[in-house]
């Protein structure tokens, strides 16, 4: 499992920014949380968006890397990434730090808005207290370095960045992730004119509660035939108001990992498992008119229960994507 080792980042600037800050004479009120610009985060809506502000570290034209800390609260209740005994979803996280990379492109190195991000692969490695849901929501510093930045003439066009995420504090997890991005006009070359919706008639699904979830609708793994072992056709429905928040020509990232998740839980027979590693990478675009087929292969690690699980989504028999997930017994 490709996890990021620990990294440590000087102390943050205070002044965080936000899309509402404006200067003013009059006695100044107490800082006003909100959330970050929808379109800075590539959401349709806004009760989807995460995070609620952004800080660059240090002063400007220095040498050091480009560092920022970013702040994300995780609501108590959500419709998909429901807590369950005791813990918030791990998704949580991983949406965090999507959104993180997909922000500081548009905020701070001038990705115009309609370019398309295309990740690459993304990870993380945290401790459990990091996931204990309490009495209110759960407010998370995503301290960021980006690195090994391309660009093509003036315009970004791919990074990586390390995160270190702190609660009340405390490091309790690290992350990362790798993308590009490309103008309308090199993504329509690439793609052409490709549906935004799927055609192919969802399958039944698995039983929610095989894959940690209440409603058949949140599950992405079709019922599988007898005698095939841990292998699951992917479910798609671009009606779903979380996985598909706006239209896109293939299936997201994003629902890719989750089919893994869920795998996972599967595979595993442990439904309410908490998922606290994942190292991931994509290949190829999954697309809506042929079946994508996700397999699981769990690998038990010593006598704590904990378990690692190689997941591989292929499409016409080549590989999409790739995922290695630590899943570990809530008992810990």
């Amino acid at each position: 499992m490709p996890y990021l080792a620990r990294k440590t980042t000087e102390e943050h600037a205070t002044a965080v920014r936000t899309p509402a800050a404006r200067v003013s004479t009059k006695t100044p009120h107490p800082q006003l949380t909100t959330t970050v610009p929808r379109e800075y985060v590539h959401r349709a809506a806004v009760s989807e968006v995460f995070l609620t502000g952004w800080a660059a570290e240090g002063p400007a034209g220095s040498d050091r890397p480009d560092t920022f800390t970013v702040t994300a609260q995780w609501p108590r209740n959500h419709a998909l990434f429901a807590r369950e005994g005791g813990y918030q979803d791990p998704m949580l996280l991983i949406e965090s730090v999507r959104q993180t990379g997909s922000l500081l492109a548009h905020a701070e190195f001038d990705v115009p808005f309609g370019y398309q991000f295309l990740m690459g692969d993304i990870s993380f490695d945290a401790a459990p207290e990091l996931l204990v849901a309490g009495v209110a929501p759960t407010d998370v510093e995503l301290r960021t370095v980006c690195r090994d930045i391309v660009r093509r003439g003036r315009s970004l066009s791919g990074m990586r960045y390390d995160i270190t995420v702190l609660r009340d504090g405390e490091e309790l997890a690290t992350a990362g992730a790798g993308f590009r991005c490309m103008s309308p006009d090199v993504f329509r070359r690439l793609r052409g004119d490709r549906p935004t919706a799927a055609h192919r008639t969802a399958p039944p699904a698995v039983d929610p509660a095989a894959v940690g979830h209440t409603s058949p609708r949140h599950v992405v793994l079709a019922r599988r035939a007898p005698d095939t072992g841990n292998r699951w056709e992917l479910r798609v429905d671009t009606a779903h108001p979380t996985y598909f928040d706006h239209p896109v020509d293939h299936v997201p990232g994003t629902v890719l990992l989750e089919a893994a998740r869920q795998a996972a839980h599967a595979s595993t027979g442990m439904p309410d498992a908490l998922l606290l590693g994942l190292g991931s990478e994509f290949t190829r675009y999954a697309e809506f008119d042929a079946p994508c087929w996700i397999e699981a292969h769990p690998e038990p690690r010593g006598t704590s229960g904990d378990v690692l699980v190689r997941v591989r989504g292929t499409q016409r028999e080549e590989t999409v994507f790739t995922a290695g997930l630590m899943v570990s017994p809530r008992t810990h």
